[in-house]
């Protein structure tokens, strides 16, 4: 295949995990099986490293090291192929040339900033070790991916189907179905707004900038891409020194004055290869000696990353207050105050959420009952904009494990339906001063009627009135009852989380025996 070809077929490839990674996140109407999900994710970097961690499974290690030997030959191949983030922002430039005035290219050579790009790796990396994912959830490349999918494009989304499904109505056809969406988090949707407008106007006005100097993923391939096998760089026998290939560069690492080439900031995204008109640019012979002034500027950078890291490093001790346990959601002078957030099944407790979750916000677009929600400080810091139980908008349903099946790096390990409806995510708790039916004297046992365990039975009150009353060791914390509660402002049952998911006592189930007359004639 002749170098020219590599970039249509990096193109296609780059289309293909990006369209199929952004359905996941849109397919509201669950055309595509959840067992999907982990084979278009299987190649996502983050994941599949915090996936191998946790299971520790080579077929889980298997992502991750295809990616590393993938670098080590060609360099930086997954940012310009199969990170969505990356062709995201590749179409932004693609159509921002679409309507820019000027057809010329603005593209030029940028001076590496080190202490910038291995600072924020460092900032991304470390804190991990000690359990903190805050920093990782902020620039994972996937996983903001992911937030931007959720929590911008399938909003907008859900209203073009609606608004086309109430059109169709009016000329009765029924061939669309119209959506409801409970709720939109205000925070993730601003962060998400904020992360997708610096990311394209980055790209648009100095392409792959992001990439080179903030995304962590993105500086630690192109640390293995310094070494890689062949590598991209200038045949000065062919070259005419005609800078197009220096213009052309989005990731601002061809310098036509040295005519070097930057290995640790090259994307590999060919577009060198197509606009050379002597074909003086390609990929190096494997053992060519480099010249002097590439191996000099590479000898500077590895000793400016060693100096400016460990400096990060030293700077990282205030890090600590990203520790600090999740403990309440308000004051304790309310009655109903939760203790403890919840944290979706399989998920094992909160410290391993916590310290697992990069909040790339699957989970929430694949739960049908939206009962997941990004947080708040639920979790503290740390655990910002991880998705959350939140009752008060739907409430976990019993025949479900959507959410296991679906998470790609073992935050949420997966649960068979057998072990799910056994998992205690919390417990249930009753405010008797709360109830409708102490307060309004009315009969009400909605919290009842939604248990699927029964936990929460109707025992006789005052007259012909009937109270809630609750059996916590065969609640599984699913929220039913806390959902339905229509007790204002606060709820008269709710369910407190467990630190530490729990396994529920299988409810006992009554057999009906009525005795019946053969004896007696048919009645009709």
């Amino acid at each position: 295949m002749s170098l020219a070809r590599l970039k249509k077929v990096r193109i296609a490839v780059s289309i293909l995990f990006f369209a199929l990674t952004a359905f996941l996140f849109l397919d509201f109407k669950s055309f595509l099986p959840l067992t999907v999900n982990k084979y278009v994710l299987y190649l996502q970097f983050v994941p599949s490293v915090l996936k191998f961690i946790n299971v520790f499974s080579l077929l889980a290690a298997a992502g991750f090291i295809f990616v590393i030997v993938l670098s080590l030959f060609f360099g930086r191949v997954y940012c310009s192929t199969i990170c969505p983030l990356g062709t995201l922002q590749d179409l932004a430039i693609y159509f921002s040339r679409k309507f820019r005035r000027k057809k010329k290219s603005r593209f030029h050579y940028l001076k590496a900033n080190n202490f910038l790009r291995y600072g924020f790796l460092a900032i991304s990396v470390i804190p991990v070790f000690f359990g903190s994912m805050f920093a990782l959830d902020l620039l994972d490349p996937y996983s903001n991916f992911g937030k931007i999918s959720a929590n911008l494009f399938r909003p907008v989304v859900v209203f073009l189907n609606n608004s086309a499904a109430y059109a169709l109505e009016k000329f009765q056809n029924y061939s669309l179905y119209p959506f409801e969406l409970r709720t939109v988090s205000l925070l993730g949707a601003v962060f998400s707004l904020f992360f997708l407008a610096l990311v394209i106007i980055m790209s648009v006005s100095k392409g792959r900038l992001y990439c080179n100097s903030i995304c962590p993923v993105g500086t630690l391939l192109g640390l293995l891409s310094r070494f890689s096998f062949f590598k991209i760089a200038i045949d000065q026998s062919r070259c005419k020194g005609c800078g197009i290939c220096e213009k052309s560069c989005k990731s601002g690492c061809i310098d036509n004055k040295s005519r070097t080439v930057d290995y640790s900031r090259c994307v590999s995204c060919f577009d060198c290869f197509n606009v050379c008109p002597s074909q003086g640019i390609g990929y190096l012979k494997p053992f060519k000696k480099k010249s002097n002034s590439a191996q000099k500027e590479t000898d500077y950078a590895k000793r400016e990353f060693i100096f400016k890291t460990s400096a990060y490093i030293l700077g990282l001790s205030g890090f600590a207050f990203l520790q600090k346990k999740p403990k309440s959601y308000k004051n304790n002078s309310v009655p109903t105050t939760k203790q403890t957030p919840l944290t979706p099944p399989g998920s094992m407790g909160i410290e391993h959420f916590t310290s697992t979750c990069t909040a790339c916000h699957l989970c929430i677009s694949a739960c049908p009952a939206q009962v997941l929600q990004p947080s708040y400080l639920e979790f503290g810091l740390r655990g910002m904009m991880q998705p959350h139980m939140d009752y008060r908008t739907s409430f976990c349903n019993f025949e479900c494990v959507a959410c296991t099946e679906v998470c790609p790096n073992g935050a949420i390990l997966p649960l068979t339906l057998e072990q799910k409806k056994l998992t205690q995510l919390g417990k249930v708790r009753f405010v008797k001063d709360d109830c409708i039916v102490k307060t309004e004297n009315t009969d009400c046992g909605a919290c009842s009627e939604h248990c699927p365990t029964k936990a929460v039975n109707m025992v006789p009150y005052i007259g012909k009135l009937s109270i809630p009353q609750v059996n916590d060791e065969i609640c599984i914390g699913c929220g039913a009852c806390e959902y339905a509660c229509p007790a204002k402002p606060f709820k008269a049952i709710y369910v407190e989380g467990n630190p530490v998911h729990l396994k529920a006592k299988k409810p006992e189930i009554k057999k009906l025996e009525e005795k019946v007359d053969y004896k007696e004639d048919f009645p009709f």
